[in-house]
């Protein structure tokens, strides 16, 4: 099993984070984004969206890290730390499904706005933040902090009370809080989940700064 990263990846990190929780230990292979190596050919090759991760295994090629998630729990069969982080249960899974969407859908797109204006930006020369996207990228954060800042009020965990890959994936963009200047503050649910989160082997095992 190999599995294309790159350290600094959110994206790349929750497919690690996974992986680890699971007692996988695939070939890591650095894919060097800041040469623009996701966009050789033989790259493309794996995944034509020129992105990290992609998971290979028996000859199988498979990018999108949620997919990669889903797809190590599977794998993983019936062993105790799969079907914890992946509940057979059918409600259980749709729940852990639906924040995957919403991770997707919402969650990401409002970090990965602030983690552009704040930090991108300048570690690739492109000028200062935009205070008109940032603002608007703000909103977006907001909204979205709020509804998972009540939803950890009812449970310890984003799914109910047992960790899963849910928590793994919506944490992951979080390793650019101070980076992209994350408005957190105010969201007391959502700083002691995330403060429960960095705890973890898999995450202290793939942190990169």
């Amino acid at each position: 099993m190999k599995l294309y990263i790159h350290p600094f990846s959110s994206n790349a990190r929750k497919a690690r984070m996974v992986a680890q929780h699971l007692g996988f230990a695939p070939e890591e292979i650095v894919v060097a984004l800041e040469k623009g190596a996701q966009k050789h050919p033989e790259f493309l090759a794996k995944n034509p969206n020129g992105a990290v991760p992609v998971l290979e295994h028996e000859g199988f090629f498979l990018p999108e890290s949620h997919a990669i998630l889903l797809y190590l729990c599977d794998l993983a069969g019936e062993t105790r730390a799969s079907q914890e982080i992946y509940p057979r249960d059918r409600k259980a899974r749709a729940e852990v499904n639906r924040w995957l969407f919403w991770m997707s859908n919402h969650w990401s797109p409002a970090i990965a706005g602030l983690n552009f204006e704040n930090n991108l930006k300048k570690l690739f020369g492109l000028g200062d933040p935009d205070p008109a996207m940032v603002a608007r990228h703000e909103r977006f954060f907001h909204q979205f902090a709020a509804v998972l800042n009540d939803e950890l009020g009812r449970h310890r965990y984003i799914a109910g009370d047992a960790l899963t890959v849910a928590d793994y994936a919506i944490a992951a963009p979080l390793m650019y809080i101070q980076a992209a200047q994350l408005p957190i503050a105010e969201y007391a649910n959502l700083r002691a989940w995330f403060e429960g989160i960095e705890t973890l082997p898999a995450w202290q095992s793939t942190n990169p700064f």
